[in-house]
């Protein structure tokens, strides 16, 4: 039972959409405080309602709702930089590490490709004698 589970886990597609997962749960926060903490006080100045932090006093001073609050941005900016390291140094090196002694090769670079002179499809594998889209021959690189 454990070691299904064990392999379920260690599928790369599993991997793959955690990472995702977790990356698009970051740039929420980001795009969070970005949204509430910079445009809201701006829209908030527009319209003549009251906000305090590191930032600058866009109306009346002590309205809270027009105080462009960049430390506030500044901060989960910082906590995105440090997620982001902690997700890569403790996710995704070490599953690297698994995967390779596995024989399988993650999150490397994009195999090379060639580009079809008829079609212009552009992700036809190097090795490939012709186009998977419109199959004309294709010249073979020497």
């Amino acid at each position: 039972m454990l070691s299904g589970f064990k392999k379920f886990l260690l599928q790369g597609n599993v991997v793959v959409i955690s990472i995702g997962l977790i990356v698009a749960l970051a740039f929420d926060t980001l795009i969070k405080a970005f949204t509430s903490d910079i445009v809201d006080p701006i829209i908030s100045r527009l319209q003549g309602k009251h906000s305090i932090g590191l930032g600058v006093q866009l109306g009346s001073h002590g309205n809270q709702n027009t105080f462009l609050n960049i430390g506030s941005f500044i901060s989960a900016a910082i906590y995105f930089i440090v997620f982001m390291l902690v997700v890569y140094f403790l996710i995704v090196v070490p599953y690297k590490k698994i995967s390779a002694k596995r024989g399988v090769e993650v999150f490397g670079d994009p195999p090379s490709v060639k580009t079809c002179p008829a079609c212009l499809a552009d992700d036809i594998p190097l090795a490939a004698s012709k186009c998977k889209y419109c199959a004309t021959e294709q010249p073979q690189n020497s």
